[in-house]
């Protein structure tokens, strides 16, 4: 794979007094690890950067730049998506363990959203509400599915997407890092293709801007990343900034034929 290009940016909002969201790129490693905290002042800033750096330095030290990805026989997904789930894994203990020993961190917890790109492929993990979209071909798809009450009310056909973003619980995640002792991930392997830019971002975009208008900006300013970060995060804002704000963007250049697949897992 060619060079990745990698652009994160995060904003505490317009009404939170402080940062819980917490992110991380390595382009050079093909890593991008996004975190949003919860369980009140400080606690959640914990939380978050735990996941964040835990994931981040055991990727960096296990993941390496395979020309063929290697399948991993007893999963059927390869070994970098088995790396992947490993890691969030040993953050949820850490986090599990921190927030039980410690009085200041308890009920603390976080969403995790982790890209992992090698070779011509990229493997996407998640636990929560911290989503991930792939624009290609001038078509915005949803990679990851929240893991929250009302995604699952909109997929059922009970809400739409747009009164969601208004709902009284579209906060409320099903599934989070540290909040118990065992947590399971949603794993999606795709091959990249030239031209994808994948979006990384916290609920605090997602809830206050919707599909269409992230599609347009995305377009508008198809190869500016900061540009990208930035106009993204001032839509938020001018919605009321009611959450932090964190997005990553990934301009993805790879010479794979457009013949590839899309496997999703649970683990």
């Amino acid at each position: 794979m060619k060079q990745l290009e990698m652009y994160a940016m995060t904003d505490v909002g317009k009404k939170r007094q402080h940062n819980e969201d917490y992110v991380s790129t390595s382009p050079a490693h093909g890593i991008a690890v996004l975190a949003d905290g919860m369980g009140g002042y400080s606690a959640g800033e914990v939380a978050s950067r735990m996941a964040v750096e835990i994931i981040n330095s055991t990727l960096q030290a296990n993941i390496r730049q395979p020309t063929v990805a290697r399948i991993n026989e007893q999963t059927g997904y390869t070994e970098e998506s088995v790396l992947v789930r490993d890691a969030i894994l040993q953050a949820n203990n850490s986090i599990f363990s921190t927030a039980r020993s410690k009085a200041e961190c308890a009920g603390m917890g976080t969403t995790v959203l982790v890209a992992a790109f090698y070779g011509d492929r990229i493997t996407a993990a998640h636990v929560g509400d911290s989503r991930m979209y792939r624009l290609r071909d001038h078509t915005l798809t949803h990679v990851t599915e929240d893991h929250s009450l009302i995604h699952e009310q909109v997929r059922r056909g009970l809400v739409t997407a747009a009164n969601a973003r208004n709902s009284m619980i579209k906060n409320l995640v099903t599934r989070a890092l540290g909040v118990d002792a065992d947590v399971e991930a949603d794993i999606v392997e795709d091959l990249v293709f030239d031209g994808d830019l994948y979006l990384m971002c916290s609920d605090g975009l997602t809830d206050v801007v919707a599909d269409e208008t992230i599609h347009n900006t995305l377009t508008q300013y198809r190869n500016e990343l900061p540009s990208i970060a930035k106009r993204l995060i001032e839509l938020a804002n001018e919605a009321g900034g009611p959450d932090n704000i964190s997005v990553i963007l990934i301009n993805a250049p790879t010479t794979k034929m457009k013949t590839g697949f899309w496997s999703r897992f649970r683990t």
